[in-house]
């Protein structure tokens, strides 16, 4: 039976062992943390509170031994790794039709064809994953409450979601360009940033993105929220084909990094590649008198992964000038937990709009 290829994290391929509820946590744990995966046919509540059991039983590294915050960062991005890894060998089976047979077990079906497509027969895949793909299905049925919007975004699976509204609030409060006729929005994931310019009154909008669900999820909002007919999706890439715009924003992954699965691709970039890609770009891209809005955390520079003056470097580098900047603190629960490693940093970081025109 083949192996679903993982949406987030790599998991084991074959050689998987059957278990049932008669399987006790400490076995489970001691099998799955030295490289065997489980195949569960027992009951589905069960295996839930297994894969709880399980994530109690992975110890994390001693933080508090750390010299930097830098050091705290890559050492929690290793736990989570080594987390996912091990309980990522806690399966379950799908069906031909994508049905979950286990007892008490939700109807699944839906959620597993929003996220994977059409079944073409029985498949493995970790329970933590499905967990995923459910919740995530919820979210797409429910829909965020986006304030700058009024109004809902449905994500998708695999599509970064706006739940942190600050960089939202920045894009809807920060002065537009004049004029300001067209824009372009470079990644725009759920199409949120693309939504809240249309609000604003933009005439046309280009919404690109090089993850075909983004586009479709982008193409899906705009046409809910009744923008349809000034939301261009364009892709798959980051720029447009051709074309000026007098305002072009972006908001790429905040922290330089390689990522290690699916869903980290909308906070890692790679080499600073999308950041890179935006600012060589954004000049030749630009009216006379446009604006590249480029919204961007601080909190690489708080953890020692790039500094304001490479930031800065880049922006001479690609012919571009600073003509302001607007700054927001977060109000995400991360940001006042004492318990976290971080706190120190998460509690400082700011989220910044930088206005950049073409230097002359």
């Amino acid at each position: 039976m083949p192996s679903r290829e993982p949406r987030n994290e790599t998991a084991p391929r074959t050689g998987y062992v059957p278990v049932d509820d008669t399987l006790r946590a400490s076995t489970a744990h001691r099998l799955t943390s030295t490289g065997t995966a489980l195949l569960w046919r027992g009951d589905y509540v069960n295996a839930r509170q297994m894969l709880t059991a399980l994530s109690r039983r992975i110890p994390n590294s001693r933080y508090d031994e750390a010299g930097s915050p830098a050091e705290i960062f890559r050492l929690q991005r290793r736990d989570r790794a080594r987390r996912a890894q091990t309980l990522n060998r806690l399966l379950v089976e799908l069906d031909a039709d994508h049905a979950l047979s286990l007892r008490r077990a939700p109807d699944v079906r839906e959620a597993c064809r929003a996220a994977y497509g059409p079944p073409t027969g029985p498949s493995v895949v970790p329970l933590r994953e499905l967990l995923g793909v459910i919740g995530a299905h919820q979210w797409q049925l429910r829909g965020i409450e986006v304030p700058a919007l009024s109004n809902r975004i449905h994500p998708r699976y695999s599509v970064f979601s706006p739940v942190r509204g600050e960089y939202v609030d920045l894009v809807a409060s920060t002065p537009l360009p004049r004029p300001c006729r067209t824009a372009f929005d470079l990644g725009t994931g759920t199409g949120v940033l693309a939504a809240v310019l249309a609000h604003r009154g933009v005439g046309r909008i280009i919404a690109t993105d090089v993850n075909p669900r983004a586009l479709a999820c982008a193409e899906e909002n705009a046409r809910r929220l009744g923008h349809g007919d000034r939301i261009d999706v364009q892709g798959p890439a980051l720029y447009p084909p051709q074309g000026r715009a007098d305002l072009v924003v972006c908001n790429p992954p905040w922290l330089p990094g390689t990522p290690s699965a699916g869903l980290e691709l909308g906070v890692y970039d790679q080499d600073s590649g999308m950041l890179q890609e935006f600012l060589a770009g954004l000049r030749n891209r630009l009216l006379p008198q446009g604006e590249g809005w480029l919204i961007m955390s601080d909190l690489a520079e708080l953890l020692g992964l790039r500094t304001r003056k490479e930031l800065l470097r880049l922006f001479r580098a690609s012919g571009l000038t600073v003509v302001g900047r607007h700054d927001v603190r977060p109000r995400h629960r991360r940001a006042k937990d004492r318990s976290d490693p971080l706190y120190t940093v998460r509690s400082a970081e700011v989220t910044s709009l930088w206005r950049l025109g073409i230097r002359v």
